[in-house]
């Protein structure tokens, strides 16, 4: 629906009281799964007064329009197989901002606590005596998997739902998940960062009881316009990784949530939520 002078715009916002973003703090915003609507209002409170913004690969470049000209804008995104900061020189330069008197402003794709490493950033600010503030987002293993009509959790198939990544800090499958205990722990898997490992990691699902046959969608660029869904099996979808046919970064979901977007994803790409199809 196209603006109208009765529609309220984002100058509403300075009406709320929202805390202060002093200079020599640093905020952790989560920007969302990547669509600009799904960044939170503090988040977007704290993206129009900072000074200093350390992005990451994953959030949406039509969110940084909104940041203030003449502002520092930095990547500092970490992406598979390819050439990526390191963690501990992102850490120190938010310090070393902050103690420069900037407003910094550290955002990332998704949540900042959801396999995001905003835990190890903020126990680098908190040993410098940098005040910090944190700014949940929207994770896409919950929202960009619920823009393509698969709801994470639903009262008639399961009462759980875990989350996981698909890799360990060195690019291979996490050594220390109990494949064998996650494969029975809840009816619905939700892995982030899982594609390049897939086969192997559904062969350990296989191998600790989860059937050849369970449902399993891999949610690509989710929420944005080219997001995409592949629907596979357990049985088959380590196969589509291994030969290519999976976009990243992707979100794979397994289990019996998966297959409500028969029902529910058509309806959602009616309302012109994403591409679903």
């Amino acid at each position: 629906m196209s603006d109208s002078p009765q529609t309220p715009s984002f100058a509403a916002l300075d009406r709320v009281g929202f805390p202060s973003f002093d200079p020599g703090t640093v905020w952790l915003v989560g920007a969302g799964p990547g669509a600009p609507g799904l960044l939170t209002l503090l988040g977007y409170h704290a993206l129009t007064r900072a000074d200093a913004v350390i992005y990451d690969a994953l959030v949406g470049t039509e969110i940084l329009q909104w940041v203030p000209q003449g502002a520092l804008l930095e990547y500092a995104g970490k992406r598979g197989g390819k050439p990526s900061a390191h963690q501990s020189d992102i850490s120190t330069r938010l310090v070393d901002l902050a103690r420069a008197g900037k407003r910094v402003l550290r955002l990332k794709g998704g949540d900042p606590f959801m396999f995001g490493r905003g835990g190890e950033e903020c126990q680098t600010l908190a040993a410098a005596g940098v005040p910090f503030r944190i700014v949940p987002g929207i994770t896409a293993g919950i929202g960009g998997v619920g823009y393509t009509g698969i709801p994470v959790t639903h009262r008639d198939t399961n009462h759980s739902v875990l989350f996981l990544t698909g890799h360990d800090s060195s690019g291979t499958v996490p050594a220390g998940v109990d494949w064998a205990a996650v494969a029975t722990a809840a009816p619905v898997l939700v892995m982030y960062m899982a594609v390049k490992n897939l086969p192997a990691i559904a062969e350990k699902l296989m191998d600790g009881g989860r059937t050849p046959d369970d449902a399993v969608a891999v949610v690509s660029h989710a929420t944005l316009p080219e997001q995409s869904v592949v629907d596979s099996t357990l049985g088959a979808v380590g196969e589509l990784a291994a030969a290519g046919a999976l976009t990243t970064p992707a979100i794979v979901v397994v289990g019996p949530t998966v297959s409500l977007r028969a029902d529910v994803g058509r309806y959602v790409e009616q309302m012109g939520i994403g591409d679903v199809g």
